[in-house]
C-alpha cells in the first residue's frame, strides 16, 4: 500500500513536471516569435535576411537605422519590462496570498508615477532624472507601506489596505500636478503615465536589464520559500522558513524590478496583475520552483503582443498600456465579483 502511494505521488509529480516544461517551452517559443515580429514589422516590413544582416552590424540603407535604433530597443524594453512586471506582480500575489496584492493596486507604481510627473511638470528634468526619481520613489513608497503595516502578527489585509490608502493619496497628487502643470508638459506626463514602449533608447536599457538579471534569479532561488509563504505565516515558520528575511528579500527584489521597469516604460497597466493567474492556469502548481519562469514569460508575451496590436490592429496607433488596460479591466471586475461571492471581500 505504501509503495502504491509513493508511486502515485511520483507519477503526479512527473506529470506536473512535463506540463511545466511543455508550457514554459511554448511560452518561450511564442516570446521569440513576437520578438521577431517586433523587429520585422513597422511602417516598412523588412525581409528576415535583411534584419539579420542589420543585427550583425552590416550597414544596410534604411534597414540598419530602423532595426538597430528604433525596433531593437523597443523590443528589448518590452521583453525585460514585461518579465519584470510579471515576476514582481506574481511575487506579491503569492507572498501575500491575495490576487489583488500587486504593485498596481497597493501603490508602488503610483509612487514611481507621482515622482515622474513631478519631475516632468514642475522640475522639467531630463528623462534620466525622471527615471532615477521614479526608482527612488518606488523604493520609498514600499518602505512606507511596509513600516505602516508592520505589526505582529503580520497581516496581509492590513498591508493591502495601507497600500490602497497610499495609492489613493498618490493618485490625488498626480491629478493635482496634471491640473496645475503647464500645458506643454501635460502630453509628456500623460504618455509616461499610460505606459509605452515608444521612444525606448538603447542607452537607457542597461539599468533595467542588469536589475532583472540580478533579482530574477533571487526570486527563482527563493521560489520554494515563496510557495511556503503562501501557506501562511505559521505554516511557513513551522517548515523552517525565516519569514521576515525571506519576505524582505522578495519585496526588495520585486520592488527593484518594478521600479526600474516603470522608470523605463512607464506603468504598463495590468501586466503584473494578469501574469500570475495566467501562468498558474497554464502551467499548474506544485512543481520545482513554482511558476516563476512561466510568469515572467507570460509578462513578456503580454507586453509584446499588446504593443503589436496597438501598433497595427487599428488605424490609430495606441500605447501598449492602453491595450493591456483593455485586457486587464474586465478580469479585475470578474475577480472582484468572484471574490465577493466567496466572501473574500
Amino acid at each position: 500500500m505504501r509503495n502504491q502511494t509513493v508511486a502515485f505521488i511520483m507519477a503526479g509529480r512527473r506529470q506536473r513536471g512535463r506540463r511545466w516544461i511543455l508550457v514554459t517551452a511554448l511560452l518561450a517559443v511564442l516570446a521569440c516569435l513576437l520578438c521577431g515580429a517586433m523587429l520585422l514589422l513597422g511602417s516598412t516590413v523588412y525581409p528576415v535576411k535583411d534584419v539579420i544582416r542589420a543585427l550583425s552590424g552590416e550597414p544596410i540603407k534604411g534597414v540598419s537605422f530602423a532595426v538597430n535604433t528604433i525596433r531593437l530597443p523597443r523590443m528589448l524594453a518590452g521583453v525585460f519590462a514585461g518579465f519584470a512586471f510579471g515576476l514582481a506582480g506574481s511575487t506579491f500575489q503569492t507572498m501575500l496570498r491575495n490576487p489583488l496584492a500587486n504593485p498596481n493596486v497597493i501603490g508602488i507604481t503610483s509612487g514611481s508615477s507621482a515622482a515622474a510627473v513631478f519631475c516632468i511638470t514642475v522640475l522639467h528634468t531630463s528623462r534620466a532624472v525622471v527615471s532615477l526619481a521614479s526608482v527612488i520613489a518606488g523604493l520609498v513608497t514600499v518602505t512606507v507601506i511596509y513600516l505602516l503595516s508592520k505589526r505582529k502578527p503580520f497581516s496581509v489585509g492590513r498591508l493591502i489596505l495601507v497600500g490602497i490608502g497610499i495609492q489613493a493619496m498618490l493618485d490625488a497628487i498626480i491629478s493635482y500636478l496634471l491640473l496645475v502643470g503647464a500645458q506643454q508638459d501635460i502630453p509628456a506626463a500623460l504618455r509616461w503615465l499610460t505606459g509605452s514602449l515608444n521612444g525606448a533608447q538603447m542607452h537607457e536599457l542597461p539599468p533595467l536589464v542588469i536589475t532583472v538579471l540580478i533579482f530574477a534569479p533571487v526570486v527563482i532561488v527563493l521560489g520554494k520559500h515563496l510557495s511556503l509563504l503562501e501557506l501562511g505565516e505559521q505554516s511557513a515558520t513551522s517548515l523552517g522558513v525565516d519569514t521576515d528575511k525571506t519576505r524582505i528579500a522578495l519585496i526588495l527584489s520585486a520592488v527593484c524590478m518594478i521600479a526600474l521597469a516603470t522608470a523605463t516604460t512607464g506603468p504598463i497597466a495590468f501586466v503584473s496583475f494578469l501574469s500570475g493567474p495566467i501562468a498558474k492556469r497554464l502551467a499548474g502548481v506544485g512543481f520545482s520552483f513554482s511558476n516563476v519562469i512561466p510568469v515572467g514569460l507570460v509578462g513578456v508575451n503580454l507586453v509584446l503582443a499588446a504593443d503589436l496590436i496597438g501598433q497595427f490592429a487599428f488605424e490609430v496607433r495606441y500605447p501598449v498600456g492602453i491595450m493591456t488596460g483593455i485586457l486587464g479591466a474586465p478580469y479585475l471586475i470578474f475577480l472582484l465579483i468572484q471574490m465577493n461571492r466567496k466572501g473574500d471581500l
